[in-house]
């Protein structure tokens, strides 16, 4: 019976299994797919999103990422002042700011 399980086993060191950098080479492909269809794309938007906070200034229409449409007011650091109706303003956390209004929007009439 122990000569059957040895039978069945593999032998010493000839498994036949290949090592090294053939190992690797799927492992490389999966991490570049990803990289160029996952990351790359979302690093490119975020780079995007900052530089459209950085140029903020007074009188962009903007709108928030709750759907707030408004004009700035007034800017700091961290936060943005929005004018969203006639003397209607908010504070919002700079970071909240979706992107620039474009077209027609509610806060233009």
């Amino acid at each position: 019976m122990i000569d059957i399980a040895y039978a069945m086993g593999t032998g010493g060191g000839t498994s036949g299994q290949g090592g090294g950098f053939g190992a690797l080479v799927p492992l490389i492909l999966m991490f570049a797919i990803f990289y160029f269809l996952l990351i790359r794309p979302q690093q490119k938007k975020q780079k995007q999103h900052r530089q459209l906070l950085g140029n903020l200034k007074k009188g962009d229409r903007v709108i928030t990422s709750g759907g707030l449409y408004g004009r700035i007011t007034g800017i700091t650091e961290t936060v943005v002042t929005l004018e969203i109706s006639e003397k209607v303003r908010v504070k919002v956390g700079r970071g909240n700011i979706a992107g620039l209004a474009q077209g027609e929007n509610p806060s233009a009439k």
